[in-house]
């Protein structure tokens, strides 16, 4: 008999772990995806901060090659002549654009 109430205690308390919610196997997996959620997080937030440090970094060398080939434009026999002539610059690129595009039909 001190068996059975044994085995009856045993049961009652198994269930009451299970309803509850506090069986070891769920504690670890809970404890286990809270980890695993907060990794996740922080490893996250690293690749915003070296993305955002790579998008900055991005933006000041285009930046300084852009003002390096405005530079370059703008010291150049060309560009000068653009400016002093900007009809003529036209009429010329005009002129170009047709015989390209004239010369691409012919094939």
């Amino acid at each position: 008999m001190a068996t059975q109430t044994s085995s009856a205690r045993t049961k009652k308390t198994d269930n009451n772990s299970a309803s509850n919610g506090d069986s070891p196997v769920s504690e670890k997996v809970t404890e286990t995806l809270h980890h695993s959620v907060d990794q996740l997080g922080e490893q996250v937030a690293r690749t915003e901060e070296k993305l955002r440090e790579t998008a900055s970094s991005s933006a000041e060398s285009i930046k300084k090659n852009q003002l390096k080939a405005k530079k370059m434009w703008d010291d150049s026999a060309v560009g000068k002549y653009t400016k002093e002539h900007p009809v003529a610059s036209a009429g010329i690129a005009f002129a170009a654009g047709m015989l390209l595009t004239s010369l691409i039909k012919r094939k």
